[in-house]
């Protein structure tokens, strides 16, 4: 069973991402707070975190503690999960630079604005992302 990651501070946002993934048939790793999902990443880069690693990160770009973005960046510098799967959410407008500036802090895969699409277009979407990334890293064990 594939495990994917969500990290977000809006309540309702994270329910909905937590149902989605049950009803997919996805196991959720989730938090609400920059900070600990940085916390978690180093958890498994030292070797203390041994569950499934997910294939796919949802982050939210403003979260408390640490950005969203910087969590991204965090990931892709892991030796361990650097090729997992990331698309950055948000409900703020930003303008083009600002997301421009965004994607290239994070090295994200995609940047979709809330409200998120549809169930069916939201699963193709990220699908998608993750089809890419095992192109790209076909030996990636996050990536099954």
């Amino acid at each position: 069973m594939a495990t994917w990651m969500v990290i977000d501070d809006e309540p309702d946002i994270y329910d909905v991402l937590v149902a989605m993934f049950r009803l997919w048939g996805i196991e959720g790793i989730a938090f609400v707070d920059g900070s600990e999902a940085v916390q978690w990443v180093e958890s498994v880069d030292n070797g203390t975190y041994t569950g499934e690693l997910p294939e796919m990160a949802i982050i939210d770009i403003r979260l408390p503690g640490v950005d969203g973005h910087y969590v991204a960046a965090r990931i892709r510098r892991s030796p361990r999960l650097g090729n997992m799967a990331i698309a950055l959410i948000t409900t703020y407008r930003i303008s083009p630079a600002i997301e421009k500036q965004i994607m290239a802090i994070s090295q994200a895969d995609a940047f979709i604005e809330k409200p998120l699409p549809s169930m069916a277009e939201l699963r193709a979407q990220l699908d998608a992302i993750i089809a890419r990334r095992k192109a790209m890293a076909p030996d990636y064990p996050g990536l099954t």
